[in-house]
């Protein structure tokens, strides 16, 4: 399992995602994004709108699927001492 963060997703904040794979914490991040900002968090909107635009741009979603999937990969996995 691996931890990626809300803004190393192209988000605002420093919300936690865990996941088995990048596809996990993708998803979380769109839920995360979603439930920001349907309770009115204004600053998670950008990010929401960039979300759901790449899949609008074919080509430039898909790079940015692959780089989020780069970066995941080249993540540690999350050990015992990150847990506590």
């Amino acid at each position: 399992m691996k931890t990626m963060t809300c803004r190393q997703l192209g988000g605002p904040c420093d919300h936690e995602h865990r996941g088995d794979t990048a596809d996990d914490v993708i998803n979380a991040q769109d839920r995360h994004l979603n439930e920001m900002v349907a309770g009115g968090d204004e600053t998670h909107g950008p990010a929401l709108a960039d979300m759901k635009g790449r899949w609008k741009r074919p080509i430039s979603g898909m790079k940015w699927y692959r780089n989020a999937k780069k970066d995941f990969a080249a993540l540690p996995e999350n050990g015992s001492a990150h847990n506590a």
